[in-house]
C-alpha cells in the first residue's frame, strides 16, 4: 500500500470534476465540470480533499499518465480547491464495466426498462463484464485505500461503484464509509432478475458502509425490502415514516440507511440564466414560438426518460384539442445518450422520427407544432427554462430529476409542471404539479391541456411554492449533510 496521506474526506464517481480534451500536437486542455455533486464538495473546507474519479476517454487517460499516481494537481493541472486522483483504467476493462454491467444492466435493473421476454440473458459475455466490473470497482478501493488517512470519511457514488464500499472496508476497516445513490433502486421481484451470485454482490457491496444514503424514503425502502429478501437481513423501521431510521443488519455489521433529496442550485442557476449567452437563446427561441404557448421538456435522449409518450401524448393533445393548433409550440432538448449501446441509438432515431412525423401532421405556413433540438447546449436548456409556460418531466422512473426543480427556479412568468409520479422528485413537488402515470399517454394528453389552461395567477403561485421546495437543500447542504451524518454515532 502506498504511504497515506492527510486526506480526511474523500469522494469517489466515476466521471469527475474536470475532463481533458487534446490538441494536434498532443498538448492537453481542462474542463471544469458541472453538477449537484460538484457543488457539493465545493463545501469542504478542506484543501486536503481528495475525489478519485476514472479517466473518460485517451485525453483523460494521457494526464494521468502524466500526473504522478494518477494526481493532477501533482500533474501541473489546476483542478481547483481539491485533490483529484484520475484513475488510468485499461480501456477494455472500463467499457466492459461502464456499459457492460452499470449501464447495461444496473442502470436497466434499477429503472425497470427490460422487455422479459427476451432480456436479460446473462450469458458467458455477462460473466466476462462482471469479472471487469469487479476489477473497475476493486481500482478505486486501492486508491481510496491508498489516499485516506486514519480514521478519513470517504463518500462513495452511484451505481457505478456499487462494490466498492465492501472492498474498501477490506483493505481499510477504519475509515468511515458513506454510499449514495443517484438513482432508484429496484423492488425485489424486478431485482432478482439478476443473477443470485451477482445480486448478493451488490447488496453486500453497499453494505460495506456505514450509512448509504437515497433521494427518497421510497428508494431507501426498496433497497432494504432486496435485503431482507435477497440476503434474509434484520431490517429495521419498514414502513414505520418518513422520520424513523431505517438500519439494515447483516453478518454483524449494521449499515444506516439515510435520505437526503438533493436540491437545485438556485443561486447559480438565477445567474448563469440571466446570461447574455441564455438572452441570445431565448430571443431566438421567442421569435421561433411567436406568440404561442410553450411545453418544454429538456433531456438526455435516456431510455428511462419517456420522451416517445411525451410526444405521443402531445400529438394526442393536438388530435383532440384542436383549439390548441396555432397557439401551442412544443420545445424538445432531447439530448443524445450513451449512442454507443444500440438500445440509444435506436431510441434517438424514434424521438426523431415521431417529431419530424408531429411537424408533418400538423404544421402550417405559419406554424412549427414542434421544435426537437439534439445538440447539448446548456445556455439553450436555460432560455427554454426561462419560457417554458408548462414543463413536461414524465420520466418512467427517476431517482430524482432535477430538471422538475430547476425549472421552476428560473421561469420568468411561471411555469405549470407535469410530473410523473415515478420521480424522485415528486416527493416534494407532487403538492404543485399536475402528477400524471407516465404510462397513460392519453393521461399525460389531458394533463397538458390543464396546463396549458391553467390561469396565470394560479400558474405563478405554483411555480413560486415549487422554486421554494426545489431550492430548500442546497447541492452543499446535501453532501454536509451526509458527512455529518457519516459521523455521527
Amino acid at each position: 500500500m502506498a504511504d497515506l496521506t492527510s486526506a480526511r474526506v474523500l469522494v469517489a464517481s466515476n466521471r469527475g470534476p474536470v475532463s481533458f480534451s487534446s490538441g494536434p500536437d498532443g498538448s492537453l486542455t481542462l474542463r471544469r465540470g458541472g453538477g449537484g455533486l460538484v457543488s457539493g464538495l465545493s463545501a469542504i473546507d478542506d484543501p486536503n480533499a481528495v475525489w478519485v474519479c476514472a479517466a473518460l476517454g485517451e485525453a483523460d487517460r494521457a494526464a494521468a499518465r502524466r500526473s504522478p499516481q494518477g494526481r493532477l494537481d501533482r500533474g501541473g493541472f489546476d483542478v481547483g480547491r481539491q485533490a483529484v486522483r484520475m484513475l488510468d483504467i485499461d480501456p477494455e476493462i472500463f467499457d466492459l464495466a461502464y456499459n457492460g454491467v452499470a449501464n447495461s444492466t444496473l442502470w436497466f435493473v434499477h429503472h425497470l426498462l427490460y422487455a422479459t421476454p427476451t432480456s436479460p440473458a446473462f450469458d458467458a459475455g455477462f460473466t466476462k463484464g462482471w469479472a471487469a466490473f469487479e476489477a473497475y470497482n476493486a481500482a478505486f478501493a486501492r486508491a481510496l485505500a491508498d489516499e485516506a488517512a486514519p480514521g478519513a470519511a470517504v463518500l462513495v457514488q452511484d451505481y457505478h461503484l456499487t462494490l466498492v464500499p465492501a472492498l474498501l472496508r477490506e483493505l481499510r476497516p477504519d475509515l468511515r464509509i458513506g454510499y449514495f445513490l443517484h438513482i432508484p433502486w429496484a423492488p425485489a421481484d424486478y431485482f432478482r432478475l439478476l443473477p443470485d451470485a451477482v445480486a448478493e454482490a451488490v447488496l453486500t457491496g453497499v453494505l460495506g458502509a456505514d450509512r448509504a444514503g437515497f433521494h427518497t424514503r421510497r428508494w431507501a425502502e426498496a433497497f432494504a425490502d432486496c435485503c431482507a429478501t435477497v440476503l434474509g437481513a434484520t431490517v429495521a423501521g419498514r414502513g414505520a415514516g418518513d422520520g424513523a431510521e431505517l438500519t439494515v443488519e447483516y453478518r454483524g455489521r449494521t449499515t444506516r440507511l439515510g435520505v437526503h433529496s438533493l436540491g437545485a442550485d438556485g443561486e447559480f442557476l438565477r445567474e448563469r440564466a440571466q446570461r447574455p449567452d441564455v438572452a441570445e437563446r431565448l430571443a431566438a427561441l421567442r421569435a421561433q414560438v411567436g406568440d404561442c404557448r410553450t411545453v418544454v421538456r429538456v433531456d438526455r435522449t435516456e431510455l428511462s426518460k419517456n420522451i416517445v409518450r411525451g410526444l405521443l401524448a402531445y400529438r394526442q393533445l393536438l388530435r383532440e384539442r384542436p383549439q390548441w393548433r396555432g397557439k401551442v409550440v412544443h420545445i424538445a432538448f432531447a439530448y443524445p445518450s450513451r449512442q454507443d449501446l444500440a438500445e440509444y441509438r435506436s431510441y434517438t432515431q424514434e424521438v426523431r422520427r415521431l417529431s419530424a412525423q408531429i411537424n408533418e401532421e400538423f404544421a402550417t405556413d405559419s406554424w412549427q407544432p414542434l421544435i426537437l433540438q439534439v445538440e447539448d447546449d446548456f445556455a439553450r436548456s436555460l432560455a427554454a427554462y426561462r419560457l417554458a409556460d408548462v414543463a413536461l418531466v414524465n420520466p418512467i422512473r427517476d431517482g430524482m430529476n432535477l430538471v422538475a426543480k430547476e425549472v421552476p427556479v428560473v421561469s420568468d412568468r411561471g411555469c405549470a409542471l407535469v410530473l410523473s409520479r415515478e420521480a424522485g422528485a415528486v416527493a416534494e413537488l407532487a403538492e404543485d404539479a399536475l402528477v400524471i402515470n407516465p404510462y397513460d399517454v392519453s393521461a399525460t394528453a389531458e394533463a397538458l391541456h390543464r396546463a396549458l389552461s391553467m390561469p396565470a395567477d394560479e400558474r405563478t403561485e405554483r411555480t413560486k411554492r415549487l422554486a421554494a421546495a426545489a431550492t430548500a437543500l442546497s447541492p452543499q447542504q446535501w453532501f454536509l449533510d451526509q458527512l455529518a451524518a457519516l459521523s455521527a454515532p
